[in-house]
């Protein structure tokens, strides 16, 4: 059966759901320290994207080789409840192109403190494959929801990360696969999935 195009999968329990993000040894140091970021080095008045697809996240950071902002890749344990109130606060960043209104579509998007994006998943070799992986942009007051309140544990796992790369550089694509996180279809309910353009 096939993957459907836009679908949430990731790694969660009943409380809990694991989204990816990576950062500067700074950032990332002080985040395991105190199990949330810290402003500074973090900074709270900027967009941050958390995504729960870690092969997106391998993609977007270069598996932590990508630049010295992005060496260090995290996997934050956030609250369901959080996540879905980061849903049910979004907009799509798509959305810009059907408001012909652009001063109107700028006090919508002001005052709506969510992004979604929906981009190609990525394999092992990190090509696109035909179904999407969800990228949830945060700002202004979901910021300090995330950071105060939604994440519960900090965890680094660019070790494995790179221990995956080393695997896949040598074609050993079985052992590589092994090593993933096993990410899970997220149900949600159809208002929520209708918002966000989730199947």
């Amino acid at each position: 059966m096939p993957t459907p195009n836009k679908q949430i999968r990731a790694v969660y329990d009943d409380k809990t759901i694991r989204v990816y993000q990576a950062y500067s040894d700074a950032i990332a140091d002080t985040a395991l320290a105190h199990g949330t970021f810290k402003s500074p080095p973090f900074k709270m008045e900027r967009m941050t994207w958390i995504k729960p697809s870690f092969l997106w996240m391998m993609y977007r950071s270069g598996w932590g080789r990508k630049d010295s902002g992005q060496n260090r890749i995290l996997a934050l344990d956030i609250s369901r409840e959080g996540f879905e109130w980061a849903l049910n606060n979004s907009l799509l960043s798509h959305q810009a192109k059907e408001f012909k209104d652009k001063e109107a579509w700028l006090k919508i998007k002001k005052a709506t403190p969510v992004r979604i994006q929906w981009d190609p998943e990525r394999d092992l070799d990190l090509c696109p494959l035909e179904h999407r992986a969800i990228q949830i942009g945060i700002t202004n007051e979901a910021v300090n929801l995330y950071v105060n309140q939604w994440v519960k544990k900090v965890t680094d796992v660019t070790d494995i990360a790179i221990e995956i790369k080393a695997l896949v550089d040598n074609n050993q694509y079985s052992q590589a696969k092994s090593l993933l996180p096993i990410e899970l279809p997220y149900l949600l309910s159809q208002e929520t999935a209708n918002k966000i353009g989730a199947e």
